[in-house]
């Protein structure tokens, strides 16, 4: 899939700053009564040459817990899939710290790789927006760097599951009818909420200047939903879906935004092709996730992921200020 507009972001992607590192450090967002502690990590600028940096199977290029260089950077925050973690974009995250944003991604609690406890809950559907917004609120609060974040300039970049958290996140308001198939032999407080016909409340964050959604999960979003959604967003979408996404869903969504979304379709992938190329150790342990469509090459699809990523938040979170 080549186009102009990839030649551009490929260009702006490639003049990057990239002889400097990234930063890396671990976060916790500490739980505030009922609500649990938010784990995660964040990449950023730093003037020290790169080194490695081991996280599970992968392993980064970043600096652990260098110094934040910079100062009025913009902050772009990661929303991950159905068990995934923060790690789950880590290439991503790495190509925008080196070029000047602060990036936070973070596991989301019951729904990622090593706390599954409601994984199946369709609570997470609401409490994921809302982790953003206390993502959001620690970098600009208690993370001890906060002064160096421009609060002016945020994004997002969500996959799958994260997709739809994005869409949230920005505005869009899913319908959860009382034949939500979700709810389906679910007696948990939301889901009583539901067959009532109670619509629950979601947490928006207007914070949020523009969005990079991938394979988004199409979670009782109506043509109404995104009414109210008012970001530039750039929508991917992959040719062959998979884990509860389908391409026609993604059209959907493509169609349904109030203003017209940047869309690609990646040719011959298939929905795990948004996470980056499995370690061996990974590809052993979950085939599932890390196996290719014929003749799709991951890592090359990668790079032209990372670049149109980078080039859209430097037009809407950086050229446009």
């Amino acid at each position: 899939m080549i186009r102009l507009g990839f030649i551009f972001a490929a260009s702006l992607y490639l003049s990057s700053s990239l002889a400097d590192a990234a930063g890396f450090q671990r976060i916790e967002i500490p739980g505030d009564g009922t609500l649990p502690a938010i784990k995660g990590g964040v990449w950023y600028p730093c003037a020290e040459p790169a080194g490695e940096v081991k996280v599970g199977p992968f392993t980064m290029a970043a600096v652990k817990d260098c110094p934040v260089t910079g100062e009025k950077l913009p902050l772009v925050v990661i929303s991950h899939g159905k068990g995934g973690t923060f790690i789950g974009h880590y290439d991503t995250a790495e190509i925008l710290a080196d070029a000047g944003f602060v990036v936070v991604a973070i596991s989301h609690p019951g729904d990622n790789a090593t706390d599954k406890s409601r994984i199946d809950d369709p609570s997470v559907f609401v409490e994921r927006p809302a982790d953003i917004k206390r993502t959001i609120d620690f970098m600009l609060g208690p993370w001890p760097d906060a002064g160096k974040i421009d609060a002016a300039r945020i994004g997002l970049f969500g996959f799958s599951r994260g997709g739809y958290t994005g869409l949230v996140a920005i505005g869009a308001n899913p319908y959860f009818s009382k034949n939500l198939r979700l709810c389906e032999g679910n007696d948990s407080p939301l889901c009583d909420q539901v067959h009532k016909g109670e619509l629950p409340e979601l947490v928006h964050d207007p914070r949020i200047k523009a969005a990079v959604i991938a394979d988004p999960l199409n979670v009782s979003f109506t043509p109404d939903s995104f009414k109210t959604v008012k970001v530039p967003v750039q929508l991917w979408g992959s040719e062959h879906g998979g884990d509860g996404v389908t391409p026609e869903s993604v059209v959907a969504i493509a169609n349904q935004l109030p203003e017209k979304p940047e869309f690609r379709v990646v040719p011959n992938s298939q929905h795990f092709d948004f996470l980056p190329p499995c370690p061996p150790e990974l590809a052993k342990a979950v085939p599932v996730i890390c196996a290719d469509p014929p003749d799709f090459d991951r890592a090359a699809f990668h790079r032209e992921l990372n670049a149109a990523t980078l080039a859209f938040f430097r037009r809407h979170l950086v050229s446009a200020q």
